[in-house]
This record gives structure tokens, sequence and C-alpha cells, in this order.
């Protein structure tokens, strides 16, 4: 596994990245992946029990922030600490999500909740964060959008449309940040071992493998750490010439067509 420090403004400091929604089994995996490399990372997040227990893992270049994304009061005590602690900031992670859905038949109380978490709170953040983000001589934004944007689900509305609009919303923001050199891109996950699964699945790995197979040509579904492993590409200076793109991490699914995958011309004969 390739480790690399990230490119920070000042050589006397480690690049710091922000990752909301850090406290959940994805946004986790990217905040071991990201320290890994020898940079600081700023775990944002409600869940203040688990948010505490990860930073714990690592001495003091990680550290927990309680933050609502639905709360601009918060947001700006996030940019802050960033500031206050670890002197800049240098990129962001969008991780945080809701997963509140009953389809077409949401409320609009539902719909407003919805987008507030998963697309509102990134777009505010990184508004608040330009400061420090255009100080940086290397800045970089990931969006975690998924899968879910790019196709039409019997029983789901908010959560893909919200995607939908995160992937686009990358694309935007790549296009007018890029003079001031920051730039932004997006992850689509396909089904990752997370904790929605797992609940789905009571905890059996090898049945959510077995079922999600049928979605996914490599027969599986993604680990965390997988997904964090292009997080930290988009994020490192190895990337330093993309900007505006969606990085599908779904075993191939994407490449299915109406079909599965398998031609069906050949049961019209059957």
């Amino acid at each position: 596994m390739r480790s690399f420090i990230l490119t920070s403004p000042a050589p006397s400091r480690p690049a710091t990245y922000i990752v909301s929604g850090g406290a959940s089994r994805l946004g986790a995996a990217f905040v071991r992946r990201i320290s890994e490399g020898g940079n600081n990372v700023i775990i944002g997040d409600l869940d203040e029990v688990a948010g505490a227990e990860i930073a714990d893992e690592f001495d003091e270049s990680v550290v927990f922030c309680r933050c609502d994304v639905r709360t601009d009061e918060d947001l700006v005590r996030l940019v802050g600490c960033a500031s206050d602690i670890f002197g800049g900031l240098d990129g962001i992670v969008n991780n945080a999500v809701s997963y509140l859905d009953h389809g077409i038949t949401s409320s609009r109380a539902d719909w407003h909740e919805a987008f507030d978490v998963t697309l509102f709170g990134g777009a505010v953040l990184l508004t608040e964060a330009l400061p420090l983000l255009t100080q940086s001589a290397s800045a970089s934004v990931v969006n975690v959008a998924s899968i879910a944007a790019k196709v039409a689900q019997r029983h789901r509305a908010l959560y893909p449309t919200a995607k939908a609009a995160i992937m686009h919303l990358t694309r935007l923001q790549a296009v007018q940040l890029a003079d001031a050199n920051i730039r932004v891109n997006s992850v689509s996950p396909a089904w990752t071992w997370s904790r929605p699964i797992e609940s789905a699945s009571a905890g059996d790995r090898v049945h959510a493998d077995s079922v999600g197979s049928a979605l996914h040509p490599l027969g599986r579904i993604a680990d965390a750490e997988e997904v964090a492993e292009v997080v930290y590409f988009l994020l490192s200076p190895e990337s330093s010439f993309v900007t505006g793109a969606d990085f599908p991490v779904d075993g191939g699914h994407s490449i299915l067509g109406p079909d599965g995958g398998d031609a069906l011309q050949g049961q019209l004969q059957k």
C-alpha cells in the first residue's frame, strides 16, 4: 500500500482534511486511510461516541468535532477546527448522508431532511471552507455519490435523487473552482459492507456477497477500505490533473446493460 503526505501550502505541517460523516463505517475507512498517509484528519459527525472512539485510535493528528451538517453554525465551527488546531485546510470528503426515503410518496419534510443532510450540508461546508482551501497549494474535494444516482429504483426517491444532484454539483464546483486550483471529484460506490447492508443482512457478509453478486460482475460487494483507496487517490497529488470526474467503485455494476450482462435474445427461441 502506497503512502504519501498530501501536498500542503506550509512545508512545516502535513495536509489537513475534513471528513463529514466520518463516524460511519465508510467515513471511518476514509479517516484511517488519510491518516495512514501521515496527514491530519478532522472527523465531523453527530455521533459523538463513535467519532471519539475513532479519533482515539490515533494520536493528536486525528480529532473529532461534533457537527450537524444541517446547521451552518456547526459547519463554521468544523472549518474553524481545521484552522485553529492544524493551521489550515487542504481538502474535504463530503460523506454525510441521510437514508430517509419513502419513495415518491415521501413528504415535503422528508425531502427537505434528506437533501439538507446529503446535499446541502456538503455544499455549504465547501463554501465555508473556501477561504482556507484557496490558501492550499493542492486543494481537493471528494463528494460521495452513489451508483443509485444513475439508475431508477422502484422503492426509493430521496436518496438517489440527492446523490444524482451531488454528481452534477461536483461538476459545477469543479468548473467554478478550477481557477483557484481546487479540484472537485466524486466517487460512486455500489453495495458496500456498511451499517445499512450489515443491518439488512443480519450481519451475514457471505449472504450479502451472494445477493450482491447479481449486481456486481466481480461477484461480491465492496469493502469500505476499497472505496477509501479511490478517495485517497483523488485527494493525492497523483490525481493532480483530475477534476469534475465521477469514479465508480462498483465492481463493474455500471458496465451492465438492462439485461444484466446476459444476452436475452436466445430466450426468444425457447
